[in-house]
């Protein structure tokens, strides 16, 4: 098989490898009856298990009676609390998160474009709610809190707020769930307490939840992106597809986090270590169903006697999945940017990325920098590539005459090519090898520009307002057949179309007409396929070609 058949071969593996991958990888008042002894006592610390607790095995006590919950008031206040990162509202029913707005990022790059929701419309029940799993307490998850707070409203813009939440059955049991929030930080500290002012132990286990709106225009999406449960277990990054959930709902292990995730977005559930010697063992449990996922996180409480009281402390995360952002936090909270098979070449290259940015901020200008990098890196197989290309280019006189004089004995005209070959000491698969070696380079770009939220909203320059988008110079009003919305000319996707073009007409052929006819339509394939990517992939794939044509004419030169 000579050099260009090897080449047509490489270049529509890499098509399709490209193609399957985007389709099928690129993948929620206080009772007064109270016994004196728990009004009085201090607020304990976290009590240590002096034991691991397997919650997988444990079994709601069959002897303990439920507790009844005091009748539920009918009005119930909202609370918001406004930092200068993000603006928060708790509902009293269930002091659960009903809305949270991110005030540094908006829905879309217009100017009047309202902030970045992470609560959806359709989570009418919010999230970031807690039960009990073997309801111990009924009702606990729907229960009317008292928030102990004047007002409705609570800014601040240094330092730290506390709001605290207290709700109390009939029978003496008091719960508390309360938030401290920070100024500079998107974690928020959260402790539920629970006071057994009953008669009767509490035994139960905790769960704590995370909801997510997973409707078939997401699912459509998260073809591209993953979108839905994610967890990190036993010191391992973990994604859960929505549709595997029906085969497979819980995951026991050490958990560090849970979540759930969009594109861009991250809200997450974190435990705190009160005993990092003695981890505490506790398990994932899935849900999915009317378009919501529920992603909770569940642990065995110790058992709470009478007259006690016991706390147990969590952060909760609602802000981008920023390199930069949860990498300040210690609780392996950065894996949850994790960029699959090609993780461990797409970290470094966003890390990289961001470093040029901090010099020169323009995350367009990082991405031409960042491909000179790479180019530099593979210079080498570069530069033997295109020697290899020179070296076939020699022969092409006199492949063609084998070709025309054997054009009726195909295994004599491959033998004699092969011949030739050896002679010329041309090996044809030299020139395609290291185009392969560095697909998958440009399998780790792909899958971090498309998911970095860096360049969400990020402008470049001219017509290119948001390198996470599709570039359109212009906007129509009319649909166009192969492309997304929004409709207009893909200017840069055009252009990288045309390099492809031109390194075409640079790459030596061979005396096949049907073969070069069919390399020829491959830039045009090109550039239909990119039509709908994102602007930076396509800026790369353009300077990429760019400095690749400017290598292969100095090799020429050199060796002409």
């Amino acid at each position: 098989m000579d050099e260009q058949k090897r080449l047509l071969l490489a270049v529509v593996l890499s098509v399709v490898v490209l193609v399957g991958y985007q389709m099928f990888f690129a993948k929620p008042p206080v009772p007064n009856n109270i016994p004196q002894e728990v009004q009085n006592q201090k607020t304990d610390a976290v009590q240590v298990q002096k034991k691991n607790l397997n919650v997988s095995d444990y079994k709601a006590d069959t002897n303990v009676v439920p507790i009844a919950v005091t009748p539920q008031k009918k009005n119930y206040r909202t609370i918001s609390i406004s930092t200068p990162l993000y603006n928060i509202a708790i509902s009293e029913h269930g002091a659960a998160v009903k809305s949270f707005e991110l005030k540094k990022y908006k829905e879309t790059n217009k100017e009047d474009s309202p902030l970045k929701q992470l609560v959806p419309e359709q989570l009418s029940s919010g999230t970031l709610f807690f039960d009990l799993e073997g309801q111990s307490i009924p009702g606990l998850k729907d229960a009317v809190y008292t928030a102990k707070t004047p007002s409705d409203n609570t800014s601040f813009s240094k330092g730290e707020k506390t709001l605290e939440f207290t709700f109390g059955t009939s029978q003496g049991i008091v719960v508390k769930k309360i938030f401290t929030f920070k100024a500079d930080s998107y974690m928020i500290d959260c402790d539920i307490v629970f006071q057994n002012g009953s008669s009767i132990p509490l035994n139960d286990s905790l769960m704590i939840s995370a909801t997510g709106f997973y409707d078939e225009a997401v699912k459509k999406r998260s073809r591209f992106a993953f979108v839905g449960p994610i967890a990190f277990i036993n010191d391992k990054f973990k994604s859960i597809k929505p549709k595997k959930i029906k085969d497979q709902n819980t995951f026991p292990g050490k958990i560090d986090w849970i979540g759930y995730t969009e594109q861009y977005f991250l809200t997450a559930v974190v435990p705190k270590k009160t005993d990092p010697d003695n981890p505490v063992d506790a398990m994932l449990k899935l849900s999915y169903a009317n378009d919501r996922i529920t992603t909770s996180y569940i642990r065995k409480m110790n058992q709470l006697n009478p007259g006690k009281q016991s706390s147990y402390p969590f952060s909760f995360y609602m802000g981008p999945k920023s390199h930069k952002v949860l990498a300040q936090y210690d609780n392996n909270l950065k894996n949850a940017i994790n960029f699959g098979f090609f993780n461990i070449i797409a970290k470094p290259l966003l890390i990289i990325m961001d470093t040029i940015y901090k010099v020169i901020p323009n995350y367009g200008v990082a991405i031409i920098l960042l491909t000179i990098f790479i180019k530099l890196l593979f210079w080498p197989l570069g530069t033997k590539s295109y020697k290899s290309m020179n070296e076939m280019k020699k022969v092409q006189p006199l492949m063609t005459e084998l070709r025309e004089k054997y054009k009726d004995d195909k295994q004599r005209m491959n033998k004699e090519v092969m011949g030739l070959y050896k002679t010329y000491k041309v090996n044809p698969a030299s020139g395609c090898l290291p185009m392969l070696v560095q697909m998958p380079i440009f399998f780790a770009l792909y899958r971090m520009l498309y998911q970095a939220i860096e360049l969400r909203h990020a402008p470049f320059f001219g017509w290119i307002s948001d390198l996470s988008a599709p570039d359109r110079l212009f906007s129509f009003n009319f649909a166009i057949p192969m492309m997304q919305e929004p409709y207009g000319i893909p200017m840069l996707t055009l252009l990288m179309g045309a390099s492809f073009l031109l390194q075409q007409k640079m790459t030596p052929t061979t005396g096949d007409p049907m073969q070069a006819k069919m390399m020829m339509l491959m830039p045009i394939f090109m550039t239909v396929i990119f039509i709908n990517f994102p602007a930076g992939l396509v800026l790369y794939m353009f300077v990429n070609n760019i400095i690749s044509m400017g290598q292969q004419y100095y090799i020429q030169k050199k060796v002409a």
